[in-house]
């Protein structure tokens, strides 16, 4: 998935969630600017980090990438 559409499907689901990104990145053990380069695309989330936010967001990693699967469909 490219890094900009992970960092949007990353930050709607915090803000719809209700993290902070400085919760969010408490809860994940990494630092605020991580998150900030994953949420801006400058940075792809790797593989152990984005089942972590599946599992606090409690949704699936299916739903994380529901637009990559869409788009690639295409």
């Amino acid at each position: 998935m490219e890094e900009e559409k992970w960092g949007r499907r990353i930050r709607a689901f915090r803000k719809l969630k209700g993290f902070t990104q400085e919760g969010l990145a408490r809860e994940l053990g990494i630092s605020v600017s991580i998150l900030g380069e994953i949420e801006r695309g400058n940075r792809k989330p790797k593989e152990e980090l984005i089942t972590k936010i599946a599992a606090i967001f409690q949704v699936s990693i299916d739903e994380l990438t529901q637009d990559y699967v869409r788009d690639e469909v295409r």
